[in-house]
């Protein structure tokens, strides 16, 4: 009697785990911009992704420049030389850093001991993490101190020192950091694919 095997998923590669990851980091920066006012509302138009509406830029000049970011992020990404990035709202004004939105890049373990390969994670559960970050980012103004002034941003990457590091576009600057008596953090979801693991947290200045 002949028999059926159920067809095996498949597991997600180096390559697609690194543009999912990239994708994220795109959604959630716009996202990210937007609910910090860092750009006017009206720069902002909805788009579907991950199941919901996520707003995205429609300003050529940061869409251009989030591109480019992106796409040297995608690559330290494949080689495994990136191992944080930040997004850092600054005042325009003083120049001092209000909140430093933290993403770890991690590259996920798997068990040495196991005999049996470990069974692939469906891009629905990925989406699903996914979402329930770009929603908490969107609940983050319930608590977040009013930003009334003027910001400008920044992102950081963090990179082994073997990272290829473009000179003309990437210079070693200032950390960002918020003074530690002055800072709090708030630490959000993480999400996983079979390769990378992101684990994220909101830094804030309070003043209180």
């Amino acid at each position: 009697m002949a028999t059926s095997q159920a067809p095996t998923r498949q597991a997600i590669t180096l390559k697609g785990s690194t543009n999912l990851v990239t994708e994220f980091f795109k959604y959630a920066a716009n996202t990210i911009l937007f609910q910090r006012g860092v750009y006017p509302s009206d720069d902002f138009h909805m788009v579907k992704k991950y199941g919901q509406t996520v707003l995205v830029t429609q300003d050529l000049a940061l869409e251009n420049y989030l591109d480019r970011i992106l796409k040297q992020v995608n690559k330290w990404l494949l080689t495994g030389s990136v191992t944080q990035l930040v997004l850092a709202i600054i005042s325009k004004d003083t120049r001092l850093p209000l909140e430093r939105w933290v993403f770890d890049v991690n590259l996920v373990e798997k068990p040495a001991d196991s005999a049996e390969p470990t069974p692939a994670k469906p891009e629905s559960e990925i989406q699903a993490e996914i979402r329930y970050i770009l929603k908490q980012i969107v609940s983050t103004v319930t608590f977040l101190p009013i930003i009334d002034t003027p910001t400008v941003f920044n992102i950081l990457a963090y990179t082994h020192d073997s990272a290829d590091v473009p000179a003309d576009e990437w210079v070693d600057t200032d950390p960002l950091a918020i003074e530690a008596s002055k800072s709090q953090q708030v630490k959000l979801r993480s999400f996983s694919t079979d390769v990378h693991r992101i684990e994220a947290l909101v830094a804030y200045r309070y003043e209180g």
